[in-house]
């Protein structure tokens, strides 16, 4: 047999006041209408004390509210690296008294569409759509039904939906940075795209924002980009095969390299070549996978913030549901990238 459920009316006669007092306080109101801290301690204590739990159902009911936000994703959730993500935003919506339900489609389309309509059955405040990698998505039709957040993506076309990405430019603005702070300024190659911003594997958009980032810096310095290789997959074996290729036919002081996978194909082609790292090559790198403290040495790289995206996108949602106008075109929240300094990248030798 269920426990039975304690009623408001009970939590406020033990706290000596109206039910309708007990009711504002519990409701986060008590401030807002001017009740005495001393009555509003008063209802909290007897609250915990009588183990009061509210009536999700009447509440949602009489506000109009769930308090509930759907999370869909394509593989977030079972991804070891964006799975932060996740863990960012169960964190901010349990901050915010909101329960998240989580979803995902392993990128199959009617899956995503079957997952938004339940989310939409079960009338939640707001949705989250997630990728795995940031890219632009087709908006699908149920997500401009109501409150939504775009997260690691960006609409395909115009959108009244926002989106929280990471500030994948900054971060190519950082990590050129990284190099001429180090007096780096001749032999500095990109494995994975350019050296041309149109130079990127399809579908790349993090690749795009990020050379557009290297090149403005470098550009500013009036330092020449000696070459970029694009890699077919951001994966090791690219990485390896493109690196050997550079070094077939010329020496880098620099490598560049769009994220940390293909960072671990240099490596090893560097030492294929007997060249040490940093001490002949300097690598600089994206992403700051857990493989970027695994190598040696160490990998000096920019880190895309999964955590902070996470919760940015439950504080972003919130404000779409609290809005009370609608946006005409949704706007781009930027997450900052941080630089992790490691071991990888030193002066040039003489």
């Amino acid at each position: 047999m269920s426990p039975r459920r304690v009623t408001l009316a009970e939590v406020a006669e033990h706290a000596g006041v109206s039910r309708t007092t007990a009711s504002l306080v519990l409701a986060g109101r008590g401030r807002e209408l001017r009740i005495s801290q001393v009555v509003e301690q008063r209802v909290l204590h007897a609250a915990k004390e009588l183990e009061y739990r509210p009536n999700i159902v009447s509440r949602s009911l009489r506000t109009g509210t769930t308090r509930t936000i759907g999370f869909v994703s394509d593989t977030v959730a079972t991804s070891r690296l964006a799975g932060d993500m996740i863990k960012g935003a169960l964190e901010a919506a349990r901050e915010h008294g909101m329960l998240l339900f989580i979803g995902e489609t392993e990128g199959e389309a009617g899956l995503e569409g079957d997952l938004l309509q339940a989310m939409h059955d079960r009338q939640v405040d707001g949705v989250i759509l997630a990728s795995m990698f940031t890219r632009a998505v087709k908006v699908p039709a149920t997500l401009t039904t109501g409150a939504a957040v775009l997260l690691n993506a960006v609409p395909r076309r115009a959108s009244s939906l926002p989106s929280v990405v990471p500030d994948e430019v900054e971060a190519g603005r950082a990590a050129a940075r990284v190099l001429l702070d180090a007096g780096h300024r001749n032999g500095i190659h990109l494995i994975g795209a350019g050296p041309r911003v149109r130079d990127v594997p399809p579908e790349a958009l993090a690749g795009v924002e990020r050379l557009t980032g290297i090149r403005a810096v470098f550009t500013e310095a009036r330092v020449r980009i000696a070459s970029g290789r694009v890699c077919a997959d951001w994966q090791p074996e690219y990485g390896y095969q493109a690196t050997r290729e550079l070094l077939e036919s010329t020496r880098p002081r620099a490598l560049i390299c769009l994220n940390d996978r293909i960072a671990v194909g240099a490596y090893q082609a560097l030492d294929d070549f007997g060249l040490k790292i940093p001490a002949d090559v300097s690598v600089v790198s994206f992403d700051d996978h857990p493989v970027a403290t695994w190598i040696r040495p160490k990998l000096t790289t920019v880190a895309l913030p999964h955590y902070e995206l996470g919760r940015r996108a439950v504080e972003v949602l919130l404000a779409e549901i609290n809005r009370e106008d609608s946006a005409a075109e949704g706007e781009t929240h930027r997450v900052p990238m941080p630089v992790r300094l490691r071991d990888s990248v030193a002066a040039p030798d003489a």
